[in-house]
C-alpha cells in the first residue's frame, strides 16, 4: 500500500508538472469537448483526397546503439531498431505491402529513404543493400502504375539523422548545409519533382536522444534558422515541404507565429483520449486549423487500431474540407518478414475508412 500511495503520489505530481508546461505554452485541456451525432467532411469525397501510408525503406534513424527494449518491439525484433550497416528492407513484402495498399484504395505512399539509396551525389551515405538509383526509379514506377503517388520522406531531425553518418556530427556547419542541399536536390530528381517532401523534423528532445551515444538539440534561433532552411531549399526546388508538427506542443505560440502557412503539417497522435480528457496532441489540429495550416493528421495502429478511426471522425469535425488534405498511416514497421502482419492490419484498417468514405453521399463542393 505504502508503494502505491507513493507511486500515485509521483504520478500526481508528473501529471501536474506536465500540465503546468501545457499552460506556460498557452495549452488549455477540457475536461472534454462535445461530439456531434453526425460527422461528416466534404473534403474525404473529393478526388484528390489523401489517403497515405508510412513505408520504410531505409532504418537508420532511431539509436545508434543497440537496446534492450523498445516500446512494444519483441526482445528477437529490437535489431531491426537500432543502426545497422546494411539495409534492412524486403523486395518481396515492399511489392505486397504496395500492392495491398493499391487494392484498399490507398493513393500515396511516403517512403522513409534514410540510408535506402545509394545516391551518386553522396554514395558514402549508403550501406550493404541500399538500392541503386535505378532500381528505385523502377519501384517508383512500378507504385505509380498501380495508382499510388510516391513521396519522398528524410528525415533532419537530429533525434532521426543517424543515415547522415559523419554529417549528422557536423549540424549547424557550413559542410551539413551543402550535403543536405544535394542530397535533397538529387532525391527530388529521383522522384521526378514529387509534389511534397516529407522533412520529418519530429522529437527533436534529449530525452528522445537519452539511450544514443551521441545526442544533439538545436534549439532557439538556431532550431529556426535550420528548420528554415531546409523548407525554403525544399521550395526552391518547386516542390511543397510537409512535416511533423509536434515542435508545436512545447513552443506553441512561437510555432503559431512563425511556421510558414505553405508547410504541409501533419501532427501526430496515437492514442484514444480524443473527445474525453482530451491531451495536448489531438488539440493540435484543433490549433493547427485555426492558425489556417493545411494538414494530413497522421495516425498508428502502433498500440491501438481504433486510434486511425478515431483520428479521421475527430479532424473530419475539426478541420475546414479546404485544409484537410488527406490522412497519413503510420505502422513504424520495418519493411520485413516479422512485421508483415502488424503492416497489412494499418493498411486494412485505413481501407475501411476509405470504403466508409465512399458509402457517404453528400454534397463536396463546399
Amino acid at each position: 500500500m505504502l508503494n502505491m500511495r507513493h507511486n500515485l503520489t509521483l504520478f500526481s505530481r508528473a501529471t501536474a508538472l506536465t500540465n503546468g508546461l501545457w499552460a506556460s505554452e498557452g495549452w488549455t485541456l477540457p475536461p472534454r469537448l462535445e461530439k456531434p451525432d453526425v460527422i461528416e467532411n466534404a473534403a474525404l469525397k473529393r478526388d484528390d483526397f489523401i489517403w497515405a501510408g508510412l513505408v520504410h525503406l531505409g532504418r537508420n534513424m532511431l539509436c545508434d546503439t543497440p537496446l534492450e527494449s523498445f516500446a512494444n518491439t519483441p526482445p528477437e525484433l529490437l535489431s531491426y531498431i537500432s543502426e545497422a550497416d546494411h539495409l534492412r528492407c524486403d523486395d518481396k513484402v515492399w511489392d505486397d505491402i504496395t500492392q495491398r495498399m493499391a487494392d484498399v484504395g490507398q493513393n500515396m505512399a511516403i517512403i522513409n529513404i534514410g540510408e535506402g539509396i545509394r545516391l551518386e551525389s553522396h554514395p558514402e551515405l549508403a550501406v550493404e543493400g541500399s538500392w541503386s538509383v535505378e532500381k528505385m526509379r523502377t519501384k517508383l514506377a512500378r507504385l505509380r502504375a498501380l495508382g499510388i503517388e510516391p513521396i519522398p520522406k528524410l528525415n533532419f531531425s537530429t533525434a532521426h539523422d543517424l543515415w547522415l553518418k559523419e554529417y549528422a556530427r557536423m549540424v549547424s556547419t557550413a559542410e551539413y548545409y551543402r550535403v543536405c542541399a544535394e542530397v535533397i536536390r538529387e532525391v527530388v530528381e529521383i522522384f521526378d519533382q514529387p509534389r511534397f517532401f516529407h522533412l520529418g523534423y519530429d522529437e527533436e528532445t534529449a530525452s528522445h536522444q537519452k539511450n544514443y551515444k551521441y545526442c544533439v538539440v538545436r534549439q532557439g534561433e538556431l532550431w529556426w534558422h535550420d528548420f528554415l532552411f531546409f523548407i525554403k531549399t525544399v521550395e526552391a526546388l518547386g516542390v511543397r515541404p510537409w512535416v511533423w508538427a509536434d515542435y508545436i506542443w512545447m513552443h506553441k505560440p512561437e510555432f503559431l507565429k512563425r511556421a510558414p502557412r505553405s508547410v504541409l503539417m501533419s501532427n501526430w497522435y496515437y492514442g484514444k483520449n480524443f473527445w474525453e480528457k482530451p491531451y495536448v496532441y489531438p488539440l493540435t489540429y484543433i490549433e493547427l486549423e485555426k492558425a489556417g495550416f493545411d494538414q494530413i493528421p497522421c495516425s498508428s495502429n502502433w498500440d491501438f487500431p481504433e486510434s486511425f478511426p478515431q483520428t479521421v471522425e475527430f479532424c473530419s469535425h475539426f478541420i475546414d474540407p479546404s485544409r484537410l488534405k488527406g490522412f497519413l498511416m503510420a505502422p513504424w514497421k520495418a519493411t520485413v518478414e516479422p512485421f508483415r502482419d502488424k503492416i497489412e492490419e494499418a493498411i486494412d484498417i485505413v481501407g475501411v475508412e476509405i470504403s466508409k468514405a465512399a458509402a457517404v453521399d453528400y454534397d463536396t463542393s463546399r
